[in-house]
């Protein structure tokens, strides 16, 4: 039955996009009572993003467990994502401490898994009507406000009415542009590849990073034994790369500290990567339109931030907006408070991120906290749940951790004053 203050609309809310961001927002939205149309421009229920980290971070862990996923990513295998990170002082290995309590994690699992998996549960859920080969062509809009898209789909053009559109169709968002809403763009300075690898055993059967200075590789485990290799080369490489893409990614694999043995291992895909990946950052909001996920901002993805940050944001539109999307309150003025908390958020992730895409040396800052991680379990604990994304910067280099690290320094062999090791760029 037609809710009388629904009259007018096809839906509450029409989501472009069924990925992770998309079918996540369905989800949580059609629990809290909001009827929700589901657009996937792709026919086959099976589809999946094919350039990604394949990894879920930390901070996305209660987005999995509200959405009730978690039986189900353990039943497929998913492998909880631990990890090493590679410096030039030597590991980065965050342990839990001896009496404390277990380190955060989320999981591995490939997109070619994990995709399929939400979208059904979004089909299941009521509230959601699924509509696979949906393609938004236009927006339906009056009086300077969105009122709904006009969709290619299988039986020809449809035009869907709804309170709230929103924009979950990645990075290159149809949904933005039909709103103008515009992007800023950041240089990424590196260039990435990734292949996928079975009979990979990894040091420790963690996941594993090295951060070279400017290159960079990961190496994660997944579902069903296989193990995603990706490297992020500063673009000087780009050439050699060009030239001979097999011969140098294997190349560049193998010169890297503990390196997997892929030569015995055996690829299962391609090697397929991107030579331009910029960041970029949008206004999640205009009026009648929220963006979620890559849409709203797109990370580097050398720091794998992109999967968490869909679910979460995901989370963040659904409760500012559920009861204003089924016409219970003022839709303006939810959309004003998920772009503050999208904002306050993910900002200054955002921000770091983007600076260190210019392929840069460590500055400072980083070297003094890098440094300190290899040589103390405390610090490379802090620094797990920054990168876990579970803190933010501020709480990351707030005085007591930078004083910290400085104390493990000074005491560590060979090093100097604090002040003499932050001036130093060699250091």
């Amino acid at each position: 039955m037609t809710r009388p203050e629904s009259a007018g609309y096809d839906y509450d809310v029409v989501i472009s996009g069924a990925g992770l961001a998309g079918s996540a927002a369905a989800i949580l939205l059609a629990r809290r009572g909001v009827r929700v149309a589901l657009l996937e421009r792709r026919s086959d229920p099976e589809a999946y993003k094919v350039l990604c980290t394949h990894s879920l971070q930390a901070s996305a862990y209660p987005v999995l467990d509200e959405l009730g996923l978690i039986p189900a990513l353990e039943k497929a295998g998913a492998v909880r994502n631990e990890a090493r990170w590679y410096t030039r002082w030597g590991w980065i290995e965050p342990r839990a401490a001896p009496e404390g309590p277990a380190l955060p994690y989320a999981y591995n699992i490939r997109r070619s898994t994990l995709d399929p998996l939400i979208r059904s549960h979004a089909a299941k859920t009521p509230g959601v009507d699924l509509l696979l080969g949906h393609h938004v062509t236009g927006l339906v809009r009056e009086a300077g406000r969105t009122l709904g898209v006009r969709a290619s789909t299988p039986q020809g053009e449809r035009e869907i009415r709804a309170r709230l559109v929103v924009g979950a169709d990645g990075k290159d968002s149809a949904v933005a542009k039909f709103a103008g809403v515009p992007a800023r763009l950041y240089e990424n300075a590196r260039f990435g590849y990734l292949a996928h690898f079975r009979n990979l055993p990894l040091h420790g059967g963690t996941g594993l990073a090295w951060f070279l200075e400017p290159d960079m590789a990961y190496a994660f485990p997944n579902d069903d034994g296989v193990t995603v290799i990706a490297v992020l080369p500063d673009k000087k490489r780009l050439p050699a790369f060009r030239e001979d893409l097999e011969g140098s990614f294997f190349e560049f694999v193998r010169a890297l500290p503990e390196a997997p043995p892929i030569d015995s291992a055996e690829r299962i895909t391609k090697i397929t990567g991107t030579v331009n990946h910029p960041l970029h950052s949008r206004k999640p909001t205009a009026p009648g339109v929220a963006l979620i996920g890559d849409a709203a901002l797109t990370g580097d993805p050398l720091w794998g931030v992109g999967c968490g940050w869909a679910l979460q944001s995901a989370q963040w539109l659904a409760e500012a907006v559920a009861s204003a999307a089924t016409g219970r309150g003022d839709l303006d003025r939810s959309l004003v408070m998920y772009a503050r908390r999208h904002r306050r958020r993910l900002r200054g992730h955002q921000y770091l991120a983007a600076d260190f895409a210019k392929a840069r040396p460590f500055n400072p800052l980083e070297r003094l906290m890098f440094s300190a991680a290899a040589r103390d379990e405390s610090v490379a604990r802090h620094m797990h749940l920054f990168a876990s994304r579970l803190i933010g910067p501020l709480r990351f280099l707030n005085p007591l951790a930078l004083a910290k690290a400085s104390a493990v320094n000074i005491k560590h062999r060979g090093a100097t004053e604090p002040t003499a090791y932050l001036s130093h760029p060699g250091s």
